[in-house]
């Protein structure tokens, strides 16, 4: 495929990163991948493989490790290594990063809300020292037939709990922005701590929404994983040769025990 080049993050885009939480990216995606990307999501859902890794994270006693995991699918795979996401994700959280989880489905138009929340990873002992991102990956865009994507700028400077939002369902806040007009192959970056919710819309619609997540963390601590067997999703990352240039991408190291399932799909 032909790579294109990272969007410039120039002094005023770090700052509006740090001071907002959030960076959009109109069009990020090329369209070769992201009709690559689409059609297994299609497979990921209707195969039942998006819900057999539920299964497996919710009783991994019962149902052990799923049969396929994301990064399996060659898009999927490419996503997360994707040459201007890497770059870009270099200038937010330093030369070295590990990948934490990546998430895929199509939303259906139906689909309830999701109310306002965050993903940060946070540690038992509280520690925030460490930047951790959400890629929030649109392969349709968004528009006035789907779902929209709200945040809460300067949420994440708040010492929150995920939830902690969660009682106000998808209720419109003070200060709040709404994304709803995003082209397709759009990517927003988000600060984890970052509140944000999906909002539905108030029509009819048969448009299903192709949404993916791909989250990184700065390297020098160690994370939560989200899943049971992410030990297993970072063998077959290496086994695959995916980020082959990028030895901390996938290593072990830098995540404890897994304690318990969290987070969530915007």
């Amino acid at each position: 495929m032909t790579h294109q080049q990272p969007p410039v993050l120039d002094a005023a885009a770090l700052e509006q990163f740090d001071r907002l939480g959030y960076l959009v990216l109109p069009g990020f995606l090329p369209e070769d991948l992201v009709d690559r990307l689409r059609p297994e999501v299609d497979r990921w859902v209707d195969d039942g493989l998006r819900a057999r890794s539920i299964d497996s994270a919710k009783d991994p006693r019962t149902h052990g490790v799923p049969p396929v995991v994301e990064l399996e699918l060659p898009a999927h795979g490419e996503l997360i290594t994707y040459r201007p996401l890497m770059e870009l994700l270099e200038v937010l959280l330093g030369k070295e990063f590990v990948f934490h989880h990546l998430h895929s489905d199509r939303q259906a138009p139906d689909l309830p809300g999701k109310a306002w929340h965050h993903d940060y990873e946070q540690g038992a002992d509280g520690d925030r020292s460490h930047l951790m991102i959400h890629t929030l990956h649109y392969l349709d865009g968004l528009g006035d037939d789907t779902a929209s994507l709200v945040v809460l700028p300067g949420s994440h400077l708040e010492d929150a709990g995920k939830t902690a939002r969660a009682h106000l369902g998808t209720d419109v806040l003070p200060g709040e922005l709404v994304l709803d007009r995003l082209p397709p192959g759009s990517t927003v970056v988000l600060h984890s701590a970052l509140f944000h919710a999906r909002r539905t819309i108030d029509r009819p619609s048969d448009r299903p929404r192709y949404f993916m997540d791909s989250s990184y963390c700065q390297t020098g601590t160690q994370w939560p994983p989200v899943k049971p067997y992410w030990r297993h999703i970072l063998d077959r990352a290496r086994a695959l040769g995916l980020g082959a240039d990028r030895p901390e991408l996938f290593a072990e190291r830098h995540f404890t025990e897994f304690a318990g399932a969290s987070g969530g799909m915007s």
